[in-house]
């Protein structure tokens, strides 16, 4: 978190919105509509309410302010459709068979929450990014899991890089169609702030790159602050459609029915951080508002997974949780009250992957698992021969293209090593002291204690959840189809070499 934050601070700011007991007050006697807003690779901290300074996000501080705000919220698997597979069916991707790896399939025998939704009299749909990218029309599906789409209404952008989607207007137009009286649940997938993006953009609009908190794994660069500063602007482009809705929603006097959660997949696309297993990668923001039915002005620090959104969005509807569900509904901690730790038995969290993007021989994935808790992170490696971001040879291709990127390639140091180097076959930090993972104490002696209590805990919780790599089972994730281009594949690369 920002070292700009104060608690003190936003809870001054919450606490005129808090109307003494009026939190505990009946609920309407309507069912509640659900918007669900996620953004396409926004870091955690990254927003105003978080104490960032460089990113303008006064819409997701509306809805922080005026709900509940969470400091400790995961994605078990930093890569968009691995976590967007988790959140729709309520598992952990690694009970999700082919869901686990990014360009999959979706099995369709894992039932999505919009679907059960509809079953329960719900009118559902999604604008901009849900499941995805991969295929779910070979297994059967009859659209997106997220919804069915509405695309009609574009725009046309600022900057280059930005989708031509008019998400706002495609979420009134979902509610112009909606039969009259039937609540709603609405996917709002922002493909921002996903690259590309216009190089240079954030400093043409008037952004300063001194404003910027480089993390400790870059060089302080100008190159790097800009782009940071590119990034900013879409996550800016994000909130204002978020801004948007709102005001419908508000215009309409749908708007204290409507449980709004803004959220996002994993972190920035950005070296060492999307797609990798450490904390900036999986760590991300959330914030819900539910006008009286939640209070105002709260900073929650119990741990959320993804996967406990859909359970929590069926318990709000009063639809049967499906049994393939392993998530659990935080809704208790959200009508609770109270801010700090609710729940105490919230305190672990895990992350894992197979294989995301190709770039390795036998188009490899790069397995690994870990385990965090409220002071450690520890990450086991199971294949450190490997290179973590993809082959030098093949453009390290789990790692998105961008100017920083292209910074750290040329400089061949410290910063290249932290993001393109291979690793240790074990890493522990910690967390408190060291939020940006920069100081692996796998090693320490001091330390070898706390790390074997953290594998035995995180190797019997894997077994709990039936993750076949820790039951022995490992050679099915090297069956698994990669279903997007293969252009990037190391195959193609040698072939393309003999040519």
């Amino acid at each position: 978190m920002s070292s700009h934050f104060s608690r003190r601070q936003f809870l001054r700011q919450g606490a005129a919105a808090l109307a003494s007991a009026a939190f505990l007050g009946a609920q309407s006697s309507r069912k509640p509509n659900i918007l669900f807003v996620i953004a396409d690779d926004w870091s955690y901290g990254h927003a105003g309410a978080y104490g960032c300074k460089w990113i303008n996000t006064p819409n997701f501080d509306r809805v922080a302010r005026e709900g509940v705000l969470f400091t400790n919220t995961f994605t078990s698997n930093p890569k968009c459709s691995p976590c967007r597979a988790s959140i729709l069916t309520g598992r952990n991707t690694w009970q999700l068979k082919e869901a686990i790896n990014h360009f999959s399939i979706f099995p369709s025998e894992f039932p999505v929450y919009p679907t059960l939704l509809e079953k329960g009299g719900y009118f559902a749909g999604c604008t901009g990014k849900g499941w995805g990218p991969g295929d779910y029309q070979s297994t059967g599906m009859p659209h997106n899991p997220a919804g069915r789409e509405y695309h009609k209404h574009t725009l046309k952008p600022p900057h280059s890089g930005i989708s031509p989607k008019d998400y706002a207007a495609n979420f009134e137009y979902f509610l112009a169609q909606r039969p009259k009286d039937q609540p709603f649940c609405f996917w709002y997938g922002g493909h921002e702030p996903h690259r590309d993006y216009e190089e240079g953009s954030g400093v043409r609009a008037g952004k300063k790159p001194a404003d910027v908190i480089v993390p400790g794994y870059y060089p302080d660069a100008r190159v790097v602050r800009s782009d940071m500063l590119d990034y900013a602007l879409e996550v800016e482009w994000f909130d204002m459609h978020l801004g948007r809705m709102l005001k419908k929603l508000e215009e309409t006097g749908e708007l204290d029915n409507t449980f709004v959660l803004v959220t996002s997949d994993h972190g920035m696309p950005f070296p060492r951080v999307k797609g990798q297993i450490y904390e900036p990668a999986f760590h991300i923001p959330l914030a819900v508002r539910w006008g009286k039915n939640i209070g105002a002005g709260r900073v929650v620090d119990d741990f959320i997974n993804v996967r406990d959104y859909a359970p929590t969005f069926l318990e709000l509807a009063g639809v049967p949780k499906a049994a393939s569900i392993t998530g659990r509904s935080f809704l208790d901690v959200l009508r609770s009250g109270k801010s700090g730790v609710v729940d105490a038995t919230r305190n672990v969290m895990l992350i894992g992957k197979e294989r995301h993007d190709l770039g390795r021989p036998s188009d490899a994935g790069y397995p690994a698992r870990a385990i965090r808790t409220p002071e450690y992170l520890y990450v086991r490696n199971y294949e450190p021969d490997r290179w973590p971001a993809g082959n030098p040879e093949t453009g390290y291709r789990n790692v998105d293209d961008g100017p920083t990127k292209e910074f750290l390639l040329r400089g061949f140091d410290e910063y290249y090593r932290m993001s393109f180097g291979k690793r240790q076959p074990e890493e522990l930090y910690h967390i408190k002291s060291d939020p940006d993972c920069l100081k692996n104490l796998a090693r320490d002696m001091k330390h070898i204690q706390i790390k074997r209590d953290l594998q035995a805990r995180m190797d019997k919780m894997l077994r709990e959840e039936g993750d076949p790599r820790a039951l022995g089972n490992a050679a099915f994730f090297d069956t698994i189809e990669y279903t997007g281009p293969k252009r990037h594949s190391y195959d193609t690369w040698l072939k393309n070499q003999k040519n």
